[in-house]
């Protein structure tokens, strides 16, 4: 078969479907949202990049795979795609790392609060289900405040230990705190849980749904005092070993799966709590204990 080859003047770029993200930007008002942000910091001469089109460059590099600051080369030197967001030149990685190195810890709360409260105003939707999990990064450079911590895929290597807040209805990242590899899952819990719920302030939390590495008396206490629901994941100790042991009632639900429930006080609560206990049947294995939200 034959193909006629024929040449063009025109730009070309693999990144054809960045247009349609340029679009979906337009029509939620990012721009906009960007320029009425009065914490970004501003170009110091007439040549500088305006702050939209540092951020709208840095997001177009992560869509495009980057992530480090070298590989925004790449995009920068795509016309096409400059001339898709209507930018009259692409930033490059320098121009990034100089617009970052001006954000202080206050100014970079507040400008991080700003967006995340106009991105979840924006989402029509309400009564969310609120996940917290924390998750091991392992780092192989000597990045800030990565240290020697819990890490089970590569023990002994320096790690960042980040806190995370999922809105599972809407798949949207409502929270995140970078800590040193060398924090607990639940170090700063309370604080990061406030601050996200002040992220989310127009908003209604139905659920908060936690692993067991948040299973403390604090966590309970708190969240109870807040009138909010929860579930937890118990903390597989002997005690709750035992209490599991006891358990006669029990009530299929699926093929293979039987749960029943009781009530449960540790030594360090002041009041009981109730725990929701799932097993399979053919193993007798439990699979997990949870502890429900609503207190006695």
């Amino acid at each position: 078969m034959d193909f006629e080859i024929r040449y063009t003047d025109k730009e070309v770029t693999p990144w054809g479907g960045m247009l349609f993200l340029r679009q979906m930007l337009d029509k939620i008002g990012f721009r906009q949202a960007i320029e009425q942000q009065e914490d970004l910091p501003r170009p110091g001469s007439n040549r500088g990049y305006d702050p939209v089109t540092i951020i709208e460059g840095f997001i177009a590099s992560i869509w495009c795979g980057a992530n480090r600051f070298l590989h925004t080369e790449v995009t920068r030197h795509d016309l096409a795609l400059s001339k898709i967001f209507g930018w009259r030149t692409a930033p490059g990685q320098d121009t990034y790392k100089r617009f970052f190195s001006k954000f202080t810890h206050a100014s970079n709360q507040r400008v991080g609060d700003y967006f995340y409260s106009w991105l979840f105003d924006n989402v029509k939707f309400n009564n969310f289900t609120l996940d917290f999990d924390s998750s091991v990064i392992t780092r192989y450079g000597s990045q800030e405040g990565s240290k020697k911590g819990y890490n089970p895929q590569k023990p002994g290597r320096n790690s960042h230990h980040p806190l995370i807040a999922f809105v599972s209805d809407v798949k949207l990242v409502a929270n995140m705190w970078l800590r040193s590899g060398d924090t607990g899952a639940a170090n700063n819990f309370l604080s990061f849980l406030e601050d996200t719920l002040n992220k989310l302030k127009n908003k209604t939390v139905s659920l908060v749904r936690l692993d067991s590495g948040f299973h403390r008396k604090e966590i309970f206490d708190y969240l109870e005092q807040r009138q909010l629901d929860y579930v937890v994941a118990a903390r597989f100790y002997h005690p709750i070993q035992y209490l599991i042991s006891q358990q006669q009632a029990w009530v299929t639900i699926d093929n293979g799966i039987e749960v029943t429930e009781t009530m449960y006080q540790a030594a360090e609560w002041g009041k009981p709590r109730r725990v929701v206990i799932v097993q399979t049947v053919d193993q007798r294995t439990t699979q997990g204990a949870w502890q429900n939200i609503t207190p006695v």
